[in-house]
């Protein structure tokens, strides 16, 4: 894929539609610039999961992560 974007007097761009969705990014997501040799590459920013706010919000006492359930669970089994 070949396309051109035209650089305004301030700098910026507008990505075409047709890059936004082949690099799967939407209004906010932020883009990396990466220097390559004479090549200049382009990446999405690595987002945090959606999801992740919510980790741990059911299991309270309970630790992030599966060595924090493990625990607990043998815990339940071994109260000592």
């Amino acid at each position: 894929m070949q396309i051109s974007a035209k650089i305004t007097s301030k700098g910026q761009i507008t990505v075409p539609l047709k890059v936004r969705t082949a690099l799967g990014v939407k209004e906010g997501d932020k883009l990396v610039f990466e220097q390559n040799g004479d090549e200049m590459v382009v990446r999405p920013q690595k987002r945090e999961s959606r999801f992740a706010k919510y980790a741990g919000i059911g299991n309270p006492g309970i630790g992030k992560g599966r060595e924090a359930v493990i625990r607990f669970v043998r815990g339940l089994r071994d109260p000592e």
